[in-house]
């Protein structure tokens, strides 16, 4: 198979030597092409001792869709990984697992499962176990009635594309603050494709964000739902699928015996909700509580 895999990085030395070290021992043969966003430190260097396919941009030209899209189009394969630079493949054949699911031709898209990093929080935990189960599944756009906005889920932290697929759908999309793996999941869905999930298809992925980068990445998601409001009129709204996360969390930390972080656990959810719905209502906010609320502050400059 014609495989390119595609990796966004941006001041990336503490992780990508063992990233691209651990690449050149999958089973499958490919072709590597690194975009960065102008890195201030070693990164474009270590780079460009695995590969000549190495493109700078200026930072401020950065885009979640746009440079994704950027890179695409410029490699050659039919079927398009994409990795962020903190992640790892789990083992070898971690990419092979991963493509094997496009020998069903209604695939356009497939996401393997992360694994959280050893040192992860549990609340970081929690969320890989909850977003990415042990078992393995296809969702279509007739799936939308039972899973709701869960149904175009996709995350190109660990994801392949059928490239004649992205290109139907007009690539990813430019200018989204976030999220443009759940645009084309959606897109892909309303064209009549299928979304892949892999269970055995594993990365390391993991963040162990602090309560106020909780609320700034979900300040973020709601402007992205502001902005793409046809994506909840046509899977539903996000507060459902919120609900369920809330007390499998809660249930998680039970199991767990975290009794000392329920106070936290409170907390944490309360003001991830509050930055949702602000985010949602980020035009009538000032320009510059918007970029203090935000994790992705150079977006508002665009």
């Amino acid at each position: 198979m014609n495989i390119s895999i595609i990796i966004p990085t941006y001041n990336a030395e503490p992780y990508l030597a063992p990233l691209l070290e651990s690449l050149q021992k999958q089973t499958l043969a490919y072709e590597l092409i690194i975009i960065d966003s102008s890195s201030s430190d070693n990164t474009v260097k270590i780079a460009r001792t695995y590969t000549d396919n190495v493109i700078v941009i200026p930072q401020d030209t950065f885009d979640h869709g746009g440079t994704r899209t950027k890179a695409a189009q410029i490699a050659t394969g039919e079927f398009l990984v994409f990795l962020t630079q903190d992640a790892l493949p789990f083992e070898e054949n971690s990419i092979e697992k991963l493509i094997k699911v496009f020998e069903n031709i209604k695939i356009g898209a497939a996401f393997g499962r992360q694994i959280p990093y050893p040192q992860t929080s549990l609340f970081g935990t929690h969320l890989r176990a909850f977003n990415y189960p042990e078992t393995s599944y296809v969702r279509t756009l007739k799936d939308k009635e039972k899973y709701g906005i869960k149904t175009a889920f996709l995350s190109d932290s660990f994801a392949v594309y059928r490239r004649s697929a992205l290109e139907e759908i007009g690539w990813f999309k430019d200018g989204l603050i976030l999220g443009e793996d759940n645009y084309a999941g959606a897109k892909l869905l309303l064209a009549d494709y299928a979304l892949a999930y892999c269970a055995q298809a594993k990365v390391y992925h993991s963040h162990s964000y602090s309560i106020t980068q909780e609320f700034k990445r979900y300040f973020d998601i709601g402007v992205f739902h502001k902005q793409e409001s046809w994506l909840l009129d046509t899977f539903g709204k996000a507060e459902g699928e919120g609900g369920k996360y809330v007390k499998s969390e809660f249930n998680y930390l039970l199991k767990q015996h975290a009794y000392h972080l329920i106070p936290t656990f409170f907390i944490r959810n309360a003001l991830k909700y509050a930055g949702y719905k602000l985010g949602q209502q980020y035009q009538i906010l000032p320009k510059e509580l918007t970029k203090k609320l935000s994790m992705h502050t150079l977006w508002w400059e665009k």
